[in-house]
């Protein structure tokens, strides 16, 4: 049951989120792709709702959506609340968009009491989060936070047009100058705290009949997206097994080595996720009667201890030399990717837990399998915490569904949060 206190910034959220989804409508589902007109549009939104809330809002340079309800000191370093807009292609509503909404809702909630705190609240709408548009993790908060590589604009391109970052946003009025220049727009002391609240990307809160959890850590991960296998194309029925130098049969063997490491460790109560998300041989040469003599795939490891995905990595090169020794074939893992893992603020999560409990709102911990904005803040050492929401049917899809009753019990834990933060 929403807390009658809360229901006018909970019927400020419901009304947000249709208007959301009508503005970046792309059936089956919704799309905001990073600086681009539906992200835009989603900024624009919030933005109006924030002033009408009475908060300053106003945009920095390179697109992150700053709306603040200001506290009697104003030098000092303001909490914060955030997370993104943007959506991957026919996505759902809630991705990204709930957390700055409830952010939203808070410090409209304390603005309509009449609340003000000891320093500012501020709430950010993050640009590109989502990894899909160009090829850069945690893009808009690194742009932000003046982490990203100088040479960023114009190198990265998107991957639906093929245009630089610094042409998606001259196209949106903003100015790649800081991230060429290495200069932040959000300063690290400009921050005392970041809180974002997100959906559950995956089953667990559903399973256990729980509206929202607290977050323990982001999971870091070690990704090799183009992987490939090169063995030999020979006839299917002429070559004895001897004699074959299979790909498919040499990555197959790998990632069922993978799978069953990844299993022992996750008895032992290690934290470790695997996934092989391609596999493919090429059409170009492939037959049902052919050896087949090369073959793609990826992988993605991930995990809240950067040890042991270190320790995966080296189990990985080595299983693959005995299979290249034993099959006469050759991997080539390719680039990869790293993104270090995050644990979240013991302090921040008694925080939330005490402010769920005053609340009367049932909690569990857990990990966060999925990347987000708030491993930025940090990795640069800002105090930092992860509410999440429950939602079913997953994200990154159409069928997002987070029901509102769960969005309310979300914000009377942030709100009961900021109570003592803002204190």
């Amino acid at each position: 049951m929403t807390d009658p206190d809360l229901a006018p910034e909970v019927a400020l959220a419901a009304g947000l989120f249709d208007a959301l989804r009508a503005a970046s409508l792309d059936l089956p589902g919704v799309t905001r792709a990073s600086f681009g007109p539906g992200e835009a549009a989603a900024h624009a939104l919030v933005a109006e709702a924030a002033r009408h809330a009475g908060l300053e809002a106003s945009c920095d340079a390179v697109g992150t959506l700053r709306m603040v309800l200001p506290g009697r000191d104003r030098n000092l370093p303001a909490v914060a609340i955030g997370s993104h807009l943007d959506s991957v292609p026919h996505g759902g509503n809630f991705d990204g968009a709930a957390g700055v909404i409830m952010g939203l809702a808070a410090a409209a909630h304390r603005a309509r009491r009449g609340l003000q705190g000891a320093r500012d609240l501020l709430v950010l709408g993050i640009r590109a989060e989502e990894m899909c548009w160009f090829p850069a993790h945690y893009l808009g908060s690194r742009a932000a936070l003046g982490l990203l590589p100088r040479d960023a604009p114009d190198t990265l391109r998107r991957a639906d047009t093929g245009r630089t970052l610094a042409d998606h946003m001259a196209e949106q009025g903003l100015d790649p100058a800081p991230i060429r220049t290495g200069q932040a727009t959000l300063g690290r002391e400009q921050i005392a705290a970041f809180l974002e609240p997100h959906i559950e990307q995956g089953p667990a809160l559903v399973a256990a009949g729980l509206p929202v959890a607290v977050v323990t850590g982001i999971r870091g991960s070690l990704r090799y997206p183009r992987a490939t296998v090169l063995g030999e194309y020979a006839h299917a029925g002429a070559v004895p097994r001897a004699h074959r130098r299979d790909a498919a049969l040499a990555a197959v063997a790998l990632i069922a080595a993978l799978d069953a490491r990844w299993q022992r460790l996750e008895e032992e109560g290690a934290d470790l996720v695997v996934t092989a998300g391609i596999l493919a041989t090429d059409p170009a040469h492939h037959a049902p009667t052919k050896i087949p003599g090369h073959l793609s795939f990826s992988l993605d490891i991930r995990s809240e201890d950067a040890g042991l995905l270190a320790e995966t990595d080296s189990w990985l090169h080595e299983e693959a030399a005995r299979l290249e020794a034993a099959r006469g074939v050759r991997f080539d893992f390719g680039p990869a990717t790293h993104a270090a893992p995050a644990r979240m603020d013991p302090g921040l999560r008694a925080v939330l837990r005490e402010a769920a409990s005053r609340a009367g709102v049932p909690v569990r911990e857990m990990a966060s399998g999925a990347g987000h904005d708030c491993a930025t803040f940090a990795g640069l050492g800002i105090p930092s915490a992860m509410l999440f929401l429950r939602n079913a049917h997953g994200s990154h899809n159409p069928e997002e569904a987070m029901e509102m009753a769960d969005f309310a019990a979300g914000l009377a834990v942030l709100s009961g949060a900021l109570e003592a933060l803002l204190a």
